[in-house]
């Protein structure tokens, strides 16, 4: 069974990416599934994914952009159906938390009547470094809406230990994982971390639900602002206020502090702009 790959799909993706690597660093058969692949797997494109899957002996399940998309639940349903179909044994997906499309899509998986693992996480640490906050941070100003609701951001190295390990570990089968970091910051407390860790200046700057809507739209045009901006409002609203163990539940260690993400991010040159 060990010599079948094992599926990442979104393997260019902020997750995916780090689980392939994992998963290849212990030297296990990996397929990356991405629209560019050598077995590509394209969402849009459901004629991709029986060929993605076949002869894999589980996957990790990413939808992108998000779950909150229109039509996805019902994508990842039709895919649940694929991979059973042809063989896929375990799958593990990504979900959101504190999202309505996001449980809805747990729910799908979870009536599958397929192994499966549910990894629920918390905002990303990684959006400040390698996404749509990036530029933002360079400039010194963190734009967010939301006030000050607290986040126990995650860091997503801890992400990809624990889709790794529910890939390739016994014991981690029909479990839901609810992920996040240790401690609740607000987004003010996090521009003081990163302020403290690249040595400049950085402020939370608050502003509307309605001036993030268009700060996203600028780059990622109005379909993607309208579905992401529908995210912060529901999420933002401190439902999410509390952390969570499903870190140490899946690898018997604490998740990594914030602060801990913000000095290995300034080390690894996340906001060094080339000259």
């Amino acid at each position: 069974m060990k010599d079948q790959p094992i599926l990442v799909i979104g393997a260019t993706g902020k997750t995916g990416r780090r689980v392939a690597a994992r998963l290849e660093s212990k030297g296990l058969p990996v397929r990356r599934g991405a629209r560019s692949s050598a077995t590509p797997f394209d969402w849009e494109a459901p004629e991709t994914w029986a060929p993605a899957l076949a002869g894999a002996r589980a996957a990790y399940v990413t939808y992108f952009p998000d779950l909150a998309f229109p039509g996805a639940v019902d994508k990842l349903g039709s895919l649940i159906e694929t991979a059973r179909d042809v063989g896929v044994e375990h799958l593990v997906l990504l979900s959101g938390r504190g999202e309505h499309h996001a449980r809805m899509g747990e729910d799908v998986l979870r009536n599958s009547g397929m192994d499966h693992t549910i990894v629920r996480a918390a905002w990303f640490a990684q959006n400040f470094s390698e996404g749509y906050l990036r530029d933002p941070i360079l400039a010194g100003v963190l734009p967010m809406p939301g006030g000050d609701i607290r986040e126990p951001i995650i860091d997503i190295d801890d992400i990809a230990d624990v889709v790794v390990a529910a890939l390739t570990e016994p014991g981690h089968r029909g479990r839901l994982y609810e992920v996040t970091g240790p401690r609740l910051l607000s987004f003010a407390d996090m521009a003081g971390e990163l302020a403290q860790a690249t040595g400049r200046p950085i402020r939370h700057v608050p502003i509307s639900f309605d001036e993030f809507h268009a700060n996203i739209a600028q780059s990622g045009g109005t379909f993607v602002a309208d579905v992401f901006t529908a995210i912060a409002r529901e999420t933002l609203d401190g439902r999410n206020a509390r952390t969570s163990d499903g870190v140490m539940q899946a690898l018997g260690r604490p998740p990594r502090d914030f602060a801990d993400f913000a000095r290995d991010a300034t080390r690894a040159g996340a906001w060094t702009v080339a000259a």
